[in-house]
């Protein structure tokens, strides 16, 4: 696997984006699977532009890209970002990370929005 190169900086932009829970367990529910914005506002009980904010943070540091069909978005993981590989060992070194996605993921039903 190739080294991430990054300064300081960067690395510190990151960690502060990946600071809040709200994020990191939308970046960790989207190393599972693809999401639409309303898993998200369903799962956290979040308000539309509350989730929308999350997502600028995550899209600034191009670690999210999307996919509009029709009304709706669907959001996954940057294959491109630099961070990209970080992500599933960021994610494993939280401990009780994937019984929290898990539960959160099970709660939310892909009803009549997508």
């Amino acid at each position: 696997m190739e080294k991430i190169k990054m300064d300081i900086g960067e690395a510190a932009d990151l960690f502060k984006i990946m600071g809040d829970r709200s994020r990191l367990s939308m970046v960790a529910m989207m190393n599972r699977r693809e999401c639409c914005v309303c898993d998200f506002t369903e799962c956290f009980e979040m308000s539309q532009p509350a989730v929308s904010q999350h997502l600028k943070k995550l899209r600034s540091m191009g670690l999210i890209k999307e996919r509009r069909e029709g009304y709706w978005t669907y959001l996954s993981l940057n294959e491109e970002s630099p961070f990209y590989d970080m992500i599933p060992e960021l994610i494993a070194a939280i401990p009780g990370i994937d019984d929290h996605i898990s539960s959160m993921v099970a709660s939310c039903s892909r009803g009549d929005c997508c």
